[in-house]
């Protein structure tokens, strides 16, 4: 089994446009430079299928239902031409909460009480732990991609493109290979567009970066 973790292209929360226009999350959009970044990416991918001789007539393409992923997984299926595509809820990004749409500087101003407590937890390493008030911990955001390694583990393909989002993808990975809390805790997002591969074979499991890399900081 083969799984292409693909993080969505960039969007306008990524530059920091929709602290206007404060649309909700899963209507968030990719920016120009995002469209561009999924051109490329479905570019490499479909280099990187008919170097491998991988069998995209035995591949899925699961996807976040949210605007960003929904556009960047159908920008790199124009290459693919993957038929078998479905969406997964427990693909969703981290819920923010009171915390979603706004600067930081903002946030300690309008939610002081609610930012201490979170941020203490946060600074004690708990960041895994650590939950967004109304929203979601990454530890939340890990009992969902649990729940989707029990989808795909139903799913025939042997190629399975999987497009979500960055927290997601990083609390899958630490499923399926059974890393504790600590490691989620050090281990930097991924880049815009990126890509890592998980190649499965006789239980043993490989991972590494075929596209872009991960960020220096969260």
């Amino acid at each position: 089994m083969r799984l292409f973790l693909i993080r969505h292209g960039q969007s306008i929360q990524n530059t920091k446009e929709n602290y206007d226009l404060k649309l909700p999350d899963h209507k968030v959009y990719l920016s120009k430079e995002g469209e561009k970044q999924a051109v490329e990416v479905g570019k490499f991918l479909k280099s990187y299928v008919d170097t491998n001789n991988i069998d995209l007539e035995n591949a899925t393409l699961w996807v976040s239902p949210y605007e960003r992923t929904r556009k960047t997984a159908q920008i790199i299926n124009e290459y693919l031409n993957i038929k078998k595509i479905k969406e997964d809820i427990t693909l969703i990004e981290q819920r923010y909460g009171l915390f979603s749409d706004k600067e930081i500087e903002v946030i300690k101003k309008m939610y002081p009480t609610e930012f201490q407590f979170y941020d203490n937890y946060w600074q004690n390493d708990g960041k895994f732990y650590a939950k967004l008030p109304l929203g979601e911990s990454p530890y939340d955001v890990a009992l969902r991609t649990k729940q989707f390694l029990e989808t795909i583990f139903r799913d025939t393909s042997e190629n399975l493109f999987i497009v979500s989002h960055g927290t997601t993808i990083r609390t899958l990975i630490m499923n399926w290979f059974h890393y504790p809390p600590e490691w989620y805790n050090q281990e930097p997002t991924m880049d815009n567009c990126s890509v890592i591969l998980i190649e499965s074979e006789n239980k043993v499991s490989n991972l590494k970066y075929i596209y872009g890399h991960s960020k220096k900081s969260t």
